[in-house]
């Protein structure tokens, strides 16, 4: 009797552990990244580039994925991610930035905690190898959210950075697209039909007679990752080296909080890459966040929304990758395609570059 009444008990112990254990594991968590939006041709684009861009997709959001899975928070999984991306030459961010128009490289990042809606961003660094990692310092070493430039790059000293030498950061392939782009630019400011469009007529029509630095990228390779940790937390974070040809200090979308990057838990968390004035006029990642919480709608048809109907609307090209608080993610783009890969607890990894993945 005493035998199997312990009998009992034990089984009792046994079952709640494994319950307990169970529904540890069914807590949802996800992560997806991207590598840029843009003109991506198939005809443009080798079979053995195709390769190295899905195996470098594959090993950033694996990277997060098993952080998530470990149960390590969304913030960990995010920088780990997007590290890798900065660390590869095939993505504009970190090593593979673009070039200024004066042949230098201009960095920004940005970061933010869904938990505690903190957020840090840095814009014209040039000599941080991970900038996201800077965004991430500010974040949680100083009382600020966005520094720049010099002044972003003393912090990061008092902060045991080591600075890297500004050609860390150069590649044939950019510098290429540079020559290209400043071939173009040139010629369109020597156009006499440009020149009475801009500066002495105070009333021409901006959008209209400024150049379109978009078309100067075979694509818009800024990196960006979202996650949803185990704990129901969502972060999101983006990092880039801007536009090919970029003059006077432009600062895009990627360092904006709301507009390149936003996160808040119980809603969603959103990285943007695109033309980066219009997903800043439109507030893009804060307007997704905006619609899923407000309005109701869920992350597919938010981002759908902004992305498909009032981006492309206005103009703006690009695309944005999107998690909400069950995990749910949506990856909509209006250009020809967008690197990015996705991955759900106990799911394997998608690594997509067109529609058709």
């Amino acid at each position: 009797m005493k035998y199997t009444m312990l009998s009992s008990t034990v089984l009792l112990v046994l079952s709640t552990v494994i319950s307990t254990s169970a529904l540890a594991n069914d807590k949802p968590f996800s992560i997806a990244i991207h590598g840029g939006a843009g003109t991506i041709s198939k005809a443009n684009l080798t079979p053995e580039e195709q390769k190295a861009y899905r195996e470098k997709l594959q090993q950033a959001v694996d990277a997060g994925y098993d952080i998530l899975a470990k149960g390590g928070d969304s913030l960990s999984a995010v920088r780990a991610s997007i590290n890798i991306l900065e660390n590869s030459p095939l993505f504009n961010a970190g090593l593979g930035a673009v070039y200024t128009y004066d042949g230098s490289h201009e960095m920004d990042a940005s970061i933010m905690d869904g938990n505690t809606m903190n957020a840090g961003a840095v814009a014209g660094v040039k000599h941080i190898k991970n900038p996201i990692d800077l965004a991430l310092t500010v974040m949680e070493k100083s009382p600020h959210v966005m520094l720049s430039g010099q002044g972003a790059e003393e912090f990061a000293l008092t902060q045991g950075f080591r600075l890297v030498p500004a050609n860390h950061f150069d590649t044939d392939s950019r510098y290429q697209q540079l020559k290209s782009a400043k071939e173009k630019i040139n010629k369109a400011e020597s156009n006499p039909d440009y020149q009475a469009s801009t500066g002495t007529n105070k009333h021409h029509n901006y959008q209209q007679s400024a150049l379109d630095y978009s078309e100067f990228d075979y694509k818009f390779g800024t990196v960006g990752a979202v996650a949803l940790d185990q704990n129901g937390n969502l972060a999101a974070g983006t990092s880039t080296g801007g536009m090919t040809a970029k003059r006077f200090g432009r600062i895009g979308d990627s360092p904006v909080i709301g507009a390149g990057t936003y996160a808040e838990n119980g809603v969603c968390a959103v990285s943007a890459t695109g033309h980066g004035e219009y997903f800043i006029r439109y507030h893009v990642a804060g307007d997704i966040c905006a619609k899923v919480k407000y309005q109701k709608k869920s992350i597919i048809q938010a981002a759908d929304e902004v992305i498909n109907q009032r981006l492309i609307t206005a103009g703006g090209t690009g695309g944005v990758i999107a998690i909400d608080q069950r995990g749910n993610i949506a990856t909509p783009f209006n250009t020809e395609g967008m690197y990015r890969a996705t991955r759900k607890n106990n799911e394997p990894a998608q690594v997509m570059i067109w529609s058709d993945l």
